[in-house]
């Protein structure tokens, strides 16, 4: 073992795991890259005067956690202004909207979201609450998984929305059934046109605030790499600046996001956006590190519990019948196939969301057929959120090469499930929900990703539901479908190498020496008899050897 130049920084005491049951007790890190793995004394024996020594007996040392699907800027932005995602109850996100709207009385525009649907009758809050507080400013609140918004009449009024104005055909506007006036609730399409025509754009000092926040969230939370779900023009641009200056100490895969009401001819355009990202370099470059606009984000249907998640047979109407309504396509099959085809011929990778079973199969076939126009290659596409699979559809994930992006913190009982969910998909379909083990057994490669601040973006959290299918805030739950849990050492794998892996991230994802030095440090062992993952804290973060967390 070589004993110069010293190592920047030392971990002793931890089990240091390498792979499953292969483990080392100590690990060096010099410039950036891991320097040595082995014993606790020969590696000990490596420090030099100026060597960090972490010592942390009892804890337990990982590859840095990577998040194969996250809204860093959007969840950021919520953090700088109103976040509602861990308040408990209607009254509580009204009060928050009530104090920011106080605190900030020159903001043109009062935004924010988080709010659950679980809170509100049939899921659709109304103007005429946040009126109480809010009357003379607009009020736009996303959902907290982005797919509605909770608006007042003011926000109507500027967006000219009336009850005579349309329904879009990607989204729904929720409406008195005696008058039809709008309530306050916007789904989908109609939520986004809004957003993106009426609410004032945010500058690029606010774009790059919102991704350091987020940043410190993620990196608090052992996450050193993630893939952006929904990178805009605009936020594009702040990843960038932020990684030429070196303030991006992650490493990050940008999805640019497909316009749903655009057609084939902005792959141009999306080529010559990745471009540009190829020019700008990171002061941690030479370590593989920095911001890849190198992926698309095609989505491709809803959500179930609005019920635009598009489904192969209709929704049931919740009372023991059958409605007509088979969900949103938000993309036809022809133009994604051709979308598949063109743009993995260019390189890109495609990340598509797919909640809904006809979602998934349409998402399938694409790639199947950019498959069978081009022959095999290295584009690593996948599937987001797969929350109902035909089991036809599980074994082609690993026939087509497909990596299945798993969601796992939405795979428990709670009231949306229960209330939103389970009675519009019928018994039979409600129990194929999120099938895990299946894809797993059926040779899936798995990648895990939060969806933040759709929820949690807590690696720890999010593995314990993976295997044992309980809200960790809720232990005494039942488990939900509990045949597809998985074991730790695949939802470790799957957040670590498995979304690194979809990352095109080779120098990350196992801890071996010249790789990255992207690592974790938790106070507890995941791995001892008994121990739960959420009751672990992290004490470390390291990226590209800096240290970016430590606990306080």
């Amino acid at each position: 073992m070589r004993t110069e130049p010293h190592p920047d920084l030392i971990i002793t005491g931890a089990r240091v795991r390498l792979a499953a049951d292969r483990w080392a007790e100590a690990v060096a890190v010099r410039d950036g890259r891991v320097a040595a793995l082995g014993p606790h004394d020969e590696v000990r024996a490596l420090a030099g005067p100026r060597t960090e020594h972490v010592h942390a007996p009892g804890g337990l040392v990982l590859p840095g956690f990577q998040d194969a699907h996250v809204h860093t800027p959007f969840a950021g932005r919520n953090l700088l202004r109103i976040w509602l995602n861990d308040l408990p109850d209607r009254h509580a996100y009204l009060d928050a909207v009530a104090d920011y709207a106080r605190t900030h009385p020159d903001e043109e525009w009062i935004t924010g979201g988080g709010w659950a649907m679980e809170h509100f009758p049939g899921g659709t809050p109304r103007k005429e609450d946040l009126d109480a507080i809010c009357p003379d400013r607009p009020v736009f609140l996303f959902n907290r998984d982005v797919h509605g918004a909770w608006v007042n009449s003011k926000a109507l009024e500027l967006a000219g929305i009336t009850k005579d104005t349309p329904d879009p055909a990607d989204g729904r506007i929720e409406r008195d059934p005696a008058t039809g006036e709008p309530t306050g609730t916007l789904h989908e399409g109609a939520a986004y046109t809004v957003n993106e025509r009426v609410v004032p754009l945010p500058g690029q000092d606010e774009w790059q605030a919102a991704i350091l926040a987020g940043q410190a969230h993620l990196h608090a939370l052992g996450i050193t790499g993630w893939q952006d779900a929904w990178v805009t023009p605009d936020t594009q641009l702040a990843y960038q600046a932020l990684a030429a200056d070196g303030r991006l100490t992650g490493r990050v895969v940008g999805a640019l996001w497909w316009e749903r009401h655009r057609g084939l001819e902005q792959i141009d355009d999306l080529a010559a956006r990745r471009e540009s990202g190829r020019t700008v370099n990171s002061p941690r470059s030479h370590l593989g590190s920095g911001f890849f606009p190198t992926s698309v984000k095609i989505m491709t249907d809803g959500v179930l519990e609005n019920h635009t998640g598009a489904l192969l047979e209709p929704y049931c109407d919740g009372c023991g019948g059958v409605s007509d309504n088979h969900g949103l396509t938000y993309v036809d099959q022809d133009t994604l196939t051709a979308a598949l085809v063109q743009l993995d011929a260019l390189g890109f990778q495609v990340h598509q969301h797919a909640i809904g079973d006809r979602a998934v199969r349409n998402a399938l076939d694409a790639v199947a057929a950019a498959r069978a126009a081009n022959g095999p290659g290295d584009r690593r596409h996948h599937l987001a959120h797969l929350q109902l699979v035909q089991p036809e559809d599980v074994k082609r994930f690993a026939e087509l090469d497909v990596v299945a992006n798993l969601q796992t913190y939405w795979a428990q009982t709670e009231p949306q499930m229960d209330e939103l969910t389970i009675p519009f998909l019928g018994p039979e379909r409600a129990a194929m929900q999120y099938p895990f083990a299946d894809l797993h057994a059926a040779g899936a490669r798995l990648a895990m990703g939060s969806d933040w601040a759709v929820t949690t973006a807590d690696p720890l959290e999010q593995i314990e539901v993976a295997v044992r299918r309980i809200d960790p805030e809720n232990r005494g739950n039942v488990p939900f479908l509990p045949a597809q849990c998985l074991s730790l050492d695949t939802a470790v794998d799957a957040f670590t190498a498995g979304s690194a892996y979809v990352n095109h991230d080779d120098q990350a994802g196992s801890l071996r020496v010249g790789a990255r030095a992207d690592l974790v440090l938790l106070d507890r062992d995941l791995f001892e008899p008994g121990f739960l993952p959420a009751d672990a804290t992290v004490e470390l973060t390291v990226a590209s050897g800096e240290v970016v967390y430590r606990l306080q």
